[in-house]
């Protein structure tokens, strides 16, 4: 038997924001025709508590793609010069259930993330949103950042972070962008702006219901164990809430609080983003509501992005297999 191994590197060289806007459309697509399954996610905290994991599993029900993805959060891996987030994808062979393929899933990660945003806005926000309102500054949200700018006509992007290395690695990071962003307070950085987009590990609400105005889209990104939270419950009640999967969006994403404190009564008042895209349920109906896309992150969304990219990887003769 042979593994085939994808490195971050060659990763790097064959991904693009289009392959993954593609790739998680499908995703969100499968998801709402119920073409897809999802296994629970697996979770568990490692010796004193600061180490953690989870695993994401499912297939697409043709049995075309099937695997799981594991992501792990070392924070001490910072005084040693790696990340502290690690991500792996290791796709089975649907032909005999070996290992088919392992994925270095870092970088992938981040664009499979931003382009959920990105599908999302595209549906959600107003045609005409220029403002974007950004709470978190970490590596995530450069990605966030740059999946929104090409979807929608942004010209001022507004952060709040609590860390000004933070900000300022972002500011250059983003250097490119011919934009104009500013480093605000969480409430300047929500007031005013058409598309929000949190991507903060928060187990506390962060944009408060009042600096919320009509017409506004925010994407929730952050929120992807129990207890997470970034937005004010009040904010959830008047909003349309839309979600990548509506099942596990009330059990580890942000409409977890939504059902607890009574705002809604079950997953079946969610809209599943793969609906929207269908022709099965409308996006935004006017220019006045207040939409919300709650993204926890699911495993078929993981598994055809590294599918796509497994393709790409072979057509042009950059695979790597070891002996198993």
């Amino acid at each position: 038997m042979n593994l085939t191994v994808i490195s971050e590197s060659t990763v790097r060289q064959l991904i693009s924001r289009e392959l993954a806007f593609e790739a998680i459309s499908s995703a969100f697509k499968l998801i709402a025709e119920r073409d897809a399954t999802l296994c629970d996610v697996v979770s568990a905290s490692v010796g004193d508590g600061r180490n953690s994991f989870a695993i994401k599993a499912g297939l697409e029900n043709s049995g075309e793609v099937i695997g799981f993805k594991c992501g792990t959060y070392w924070p001490g891996n910072s005084g040693n010069g790696i990340p502290a987030h690690s991500s792996s994808v290791m796709l089975l062979d649907p032909e005999n259930g070996f290992p088919k393929c392992l994925v270095s899933a870092g970088y992938m990660n981040g664009l499979r993330t931003a382009a959920a945003n990105a599908v999302a806005v595209s549906v959600l926000a107003r045609d005409n949103a220029s403002v974007l309102g950004v709470l978190g500054a970490g590596h995530q949200a450069e990605h966030e950042i740059r999946a929104v700018v090409e979807v929608r006509p942004i010209a001022l992007i507004k952060v709040f972070s609590r860390s000004v290395t933070r900000a300022e690695w972002l500011r250059n990071q983003l250097s490119d962008l011919e934009v104009e962003i500013r480093f605000t307070s969480a409430e300047e950085a929500v007031g005013g702006s058409d598309v929000i987009t949190t991507v903060t590990p928060s187990t506390e609400a962060l944009v408060d219901d009042s600096w919320v105005a009509a017409g506004t889209h925010i994407s929730a990104m952050g929120a992807d164990a129990p207890g997470k939270q970034e937005l004010d419950v009040a904010l959830l009640g008047r909003a349309r809430l839309f979600a990548d999967y509506p099942d596990q969006s009330v059990r580890i994403g942000e409409l977890q609080s939504a059902l607890r404190e009574g705002i809604i009564t079950s997953a079946d008042e969610i809209c599943a983003l793969g609906r929207v895209l269908l022709g099965q349920a409308d996006g935004r109906v006017d220019d006045d509501e207040i939409t919300i896309f709650d993204s926890s992150g699911i495993a078929i969304q993981d598994l055809l992005v590294a599918s796509a990219v497994y393709e790409e990887a072979r057509a042009n003769n950059l695979l790597t297999s070891v002996d198993y």
